[in-house]
């Protein structure tokens, strides 16, 4: 199975406002840069649609090591949040339906496709792959908004 590196992150102008989204997949030396934007989002709608689209992107089966600034995606998974939100019918600690469910749903469908294996990235402190995608989602941002 191909071991693939998925590197990830989100921003956002204003929260709620314009995003971007940016995934680097990294395979044998090779690099393949996406990104997106959208016109009203918040921030952690853009770190899951870089995981998402990251996914998406793969054509077979891969072990996937997702690195990711996001505490709000990391934790859903590594806590197990996102396992807990699914046995409650998708309704979080206060039993409110979970924000972002259209993409959660889509991440765990995806996941069941991979090996996945996820990696905390310390936001903003010189990590290349990390300073690219953030530099990738915010010219989204800056290249979509008038």
């Amino acid at each position: 199975m191909k071991l693939v590196n998925l590197y990830t992150d989100g921003a956002c102008s204003g929260n709620p406002g314009p995003g971007g989204w940016a995934a680097i997949l990294e395979f044998k030396g090779c690099e393949k840069e996406i990104s997106g934007f959208e016109k009203q989002t918040t921030n952690n709608r853009m770190e899951l649609s870089a995981v998402i689209k990251g996914l998406m992107a793969l054509k077979e089966r891969c072990q996937v090591n997702i690195y990711t600034d996001s505490a709000y995606v990391l934790n859903a998974f590594e806590k197990g949040w996102i396992y807990s939100w699914q046995r409650n019918g998708w309704k979080n600690s206060k039993k409110q339906t979970v924000e972002n469910l259209d993409l959660w749903q889509a991440l765990i469908n995806l996941t069941k496709d991979h090996q996945i294996k996820w990696i905390k990235v310390k936001g903003h402190s010189g990590h290349d792959y990390n300073e690219r995608c953030d530099a990738l989602a915010r010219k989204q941002v800056a290249d979509n908004v008038i």
